[in-house]
């Protein structure tokens, strides 16, 4: 299946000068099918849980048209927009007051009322599948998305395993299921489409999805390119922009740690702007102008100064603080206990934190999502002796930094500003080594 570019909106753009002088500007948006310049990443999919006490059984779409002859059939549905989806099902009373505040509090997620609809939307994309008349594993979707899959093309998944190079542009093409759904644009419900891949891990017999779209605008001449999510929601939420320049002419996929997040800064032709991010309902990339400079302003990024925290050791109860650690270099290391590859880590930091001169350098553990036990723990058995942060609900050390996935590093010089991110093993010890010794 081949796609084309599809140019869905198209909205004067606005400058918008605020009370400190510094211009906000709406720049519009048009929706791209493809990866552009990103690579994509895939969320895994699963059916409708058989449990009566479902907290989201409510929530299930209702079809039909499922073939007579398939066994083992299972259901469920694909979100385009999970927080459009929450938001209206809280309001239709599918779910209740208590759940959608947890949600909003897992999510770190205030609803902005200017961009959902209360009003149902068809925001979800049910599948089904199961074993045809020869036991074969086949699926199906319902692409136009009216509940019945009578309609709808049978397919077998593609199968691929963890060990895999995939090149999923090339699999979107051959692969993608071209979906219809609903979004709120300019205060009312368009219907619009995006292509849908679905491939299936036999090794794990799970389904993994993503929807091939992002978003693109300009400013000052230069081409910027938006993901949502890594591409595994259309939310626009959680976003990524990038400078896209000759990458998509060339084929070249961007590094992801220069993918600029939300609240993050985007550099163009010299000048500083704040991403602010993606109005949906107006369909435009909000950008803040910023009148000072990388040094002066605080972010996760490269060039940039690292958020400021007070806080105390969780075992000796000695305060720590980045302020008190200026002249050093910092490695602040976001972990968990129940994380692989932070537990592997350990040796490694150990044997650096005891060759390197600790008058030169500090490593700050902050522990996020773990029990307080298991920290204790961890720590005595692996003889840990640098500081340990906890972050927690009071001081939101892991929101501010944004912190995904576990282990993130940042690496800050002593001036405070971040010049590494995420290194491990050998790499993290020769440039820590290298710095010092400059």
């Amino acid at each position: 299946m081949k796609f084309r570019i599809i140019l869905q909106f198209s909205i004067c753009l606005v400058f918008i000068t605020s009370c400190s002088n510094e211009k906000t500007l709406k720049l519009p948006i048009t929706f791209q099918e493809g990866y552009g310049p990103f690579e994509s990443s895939m969320g895994g999919i699963s059916p409708y849980s058989d449990n009566e006490n479902d907290p989201w059984k409510k929530t299930h779409l209702k079809t039909s048209g499922i073939p007579k002859d398939w066994t083992d059939v299972k259901i469920g549905d694909i979100n385009t927009d999970i927080y459009q989806s929450v938001y209206q099902n809280y309001f239709l009373g599918n779910i209740t007051k208590k759940r959608y505040k947890e949600l909003q509090k897992s999510w770190n997620w205030i609803p902005d009322s200017m961009n959902l609809s209360k009003k149902p939307i068809k925001c979800k994309i049910a599948f089904a599948f199961g074993k045809d008349s020869i036991g074969e594993l086949k699926m199906i979707v319902d692409a136009n998305n009216n509940y019945n899959f009578s309609d709808d093309n049978i397919f077998k998944p593609t199968e691929i395993s963890p060990q895999d190079k995939i090149n999923k542009d090339s699999l979107v093409i051959s692969n993608a299921v071209k979906v219809n759904f609903e979004q709120f644009s300019n205060d009312k419900i368009v219907e619009v489409s995006a292509p849908l891949l679905i491939v299936h891990m036999n090794q794990y017999n799970i389904f993994m999805c993503n929807f091939a779209q992002y978003a693109k605008t300009k400013l000052d001449g230069e081409e910027i390119a938006i993901q949502s999510n890594n591409f595994t929601d259309l939310s626009y939420d959680r976003l990524g922009v990038i400078k896209v320049s000759n990458m998509i002419d060339k084929g070249i996929k961007v590094d992801y740690q220069k993918i600029i997040a939300k609240n993050e800064y985007l550099e163009i032709k010299n000048d500083l702007y704040k991403n602010l991010g993606v109005k949906k309902n107006e369909n435009v990339l909000v950008l803040e102008k910023m009148n000072l400079p990388k040094n002066k302003l605080y972010s996760t990024q490269i060039g940039f100064k690292a958020f400021g925290f007070s806080e105390n050791d969780f075992k000796t109860e000695i305060p720590i603080s980045l302020d008190s650690l200026k002249g050093k270099y910092i490695l602040l290391d976001f972990w968990a206990t129940w994380c692989s590859p932070c537990i592997k880590e350990i040796p490694n930091l150990k044997d650096l934190y005891k060759n390197i001169d600790k008058s030169k350098f500090e490593i700050i553990s902050i522990v996020g999502d773990s029990p307080i036990e298991s920290l204790e723990k961890l720590t005595q058995n692996h003889s840990i002796s640098w500081p340990q942060i906890i972050s927690n609900d009071s001081n939101k050390i892991k929101e501010k930094y944004g912190i995904r996935g576990y282990p993130t590093t940042f690496l800050l010089n002593p001036e405070g500003i971040i010049v590494a991110k995420n290194l491990r093993g050998k790499e993290l010890e020769k440039k820590v080594t290298n710095l010092i010794n400059e």
